[in-house]
């Protein structure tokens, strides 16, 4: 592990990338964590822990391997919030991902709200943060209201007052945009929000790499985001409420695990997290995560915030130097990670993921799950390069080097 102290004379990304057995291979140059990060050792060894030492079902098993699989279980609720700073354990709910997070809230905070009750999105949202409230809409007669996007790729925040009115119920928006890149400032959101008492969800998938989540600070009411875009494993995911509210939803599903008592005629449901937790829980992926997250609050964020703007400028401006580029999103590194997408003329996204491929340079392409979005820029989809903390300077440079290589192919 890589700790604040052990860091101190700066931040050695050849160093973490050695934690990351998937990137053992120098000739990959993986820029594609924006989809799904890579995973240290520590999660291994915690998924391998489990599974030989303590493979068993959770809550109700009285022999000692279920008793240790609870055990780890409550664990890694508790490290998810000790990194969410949450203010009780029992305010993380685990789920499969961010988008099962969202459509819990969506179908169960949902129930509470009535016919003309709005929510506000933006146009910046990805599916995940769309559709279920599209559904909740046409099943319950809620209107949807949208923030605009400024020129360059932003949440257009000054539309807040315009947007906003004494019916909203809920405002659910991106933290950080897996198109652009842009971080949402959401402390002018919350308090538009809490000036017409309405609720704010944060879609954090694409934030929690890039720093630990204090939601004490943001002032929110729900964050949601996955694992597998938090160095942990696939299938698992977090949707954390403030307790008050969690105790007025009723459940997403039902089943086993979550209930007090159940008749022929009826059930009484315990109370949350395990409320919101039928069935088997995603058990290995969730110790996973756990692990990664304690990882995570034991590096240092402000060399690493360093480290992936140094990249970011980097690759901002070499793809900007580039003719017939097209970038989609801020130039400029304020309220940015290192989510970059482009256009190039006369090759589609998909081909310049194929032939970069073929230079071991892992990147993303089409529509990012954020089809609204491209119809605003007027794109086809973009290729898209993410960094992340285990990335180094090779790494971009192949990247740029590539759809050079690719410009002059087409421009001859």
């Amino acid at each position: 592990m890589i700790t604040k102290s052990a860091s101190r004379a700066g931040f050695a990304a050849g160093t973490v990338k050695r934690l990351f057995p998937g990137l053992a291979d120098r000739r990959l140059h993986y820029l594609d964590s924006a989809a799904t990060a890579q995973m240290p050792d520590c999660v291994f060894e915690a998924l391998r822990g489990f599974e030989i030492e303590a493979r068993a079902n959770v809550h109700e098993g009285l022999h000692r391997r279920a008793r240790a699989a609870t055990e780890a279980y409550n664990g890694a609720r508790a490290q998810a919030a000790r990194f969410l700073n949450a203010y009780s354990d029992q305010e993380v709910v685990f789920t499969y991902g961010a988008t099962s997070a969202i459509n819990l809230l969506a179908h169960s905070f949902g129930t509470l709200m009535v016919a003309g009750d709005e929510i506000l999105l933006s146009v910046l949202e990805h599916h995940s943060n769309l559709t279920p409230w599209q559904t909740l809409a046409a099943q319950r007669g809620i209107v949807l209201r949208f923030l605009p996007m400024t020129p360059e790729g932003r949440l257009d925040l000054e539309a807040l007052e315009s947007r906003i009115t004494d019916r909203c119920r809920l405002v659910a928006l991106t933290h950080c945009s897996n198109v652009t890149g842009a971080v949402t400032d959401v402390a002018p959101v919350v308090a538009a929000a809490r000036s017409v008492g309405a609720k704010v969800m944060l879609d954090g998938a694409q934030h929690v790499a890039h720093s630990p989540v204090d939601v004490r600070a943001l002032g929110v009411d729900f964050y949601a985001f996955s694992g597998h875009k938090a160095f942990g494993p696939t299938g698992v995911g977090i949707l954390w409420g403030r307790a008050a509210l969690l105790a007025t939803m009723p459940p997403f599903m039902t089943g086993g695990q979550m209930v007090e008592t159940v008749t022929l005629g009826s059930a009484r449901f315990r109370p949350p997290p395990r409320r919101f937790e039928a069935g088997t829980p995603p058990i290995a992926a969730a110790i996973g995560l756990g692990a990664a997250l304690d990882w995570m609050q034991g590096l240092d964020w402000n060399a690493i915030r360093e480290h992936e703007a140094r990249l970011t400028r980097s690759l901002l401006g070499g793809l900007a130097s580039i003719k017939g580029v097209r970038i989609l999103g801020p130039l400029d590194l304020r309220l940015r990670t290192g989510v970059v997408s482009f256009c190039m003329e006369h090759v589609s996204p998909e081909e310049v993921c194929i032939q970069l491929d073929r230079k071991g340079v892992a990147l993303r392409g089409g529509y990012h799950c954020a089809q609204p979005l491209f119809e605003v820029f007027r794109a086809r989809g973009a290729a898209r390069a993410s960094v992340a903390l285990y990335n180094v300077d090779v790494d971009v440079d192949a990247l740029l080097e590539g759809v050079q290589e690719l410009a002059n192919s087409r421009a001859g």
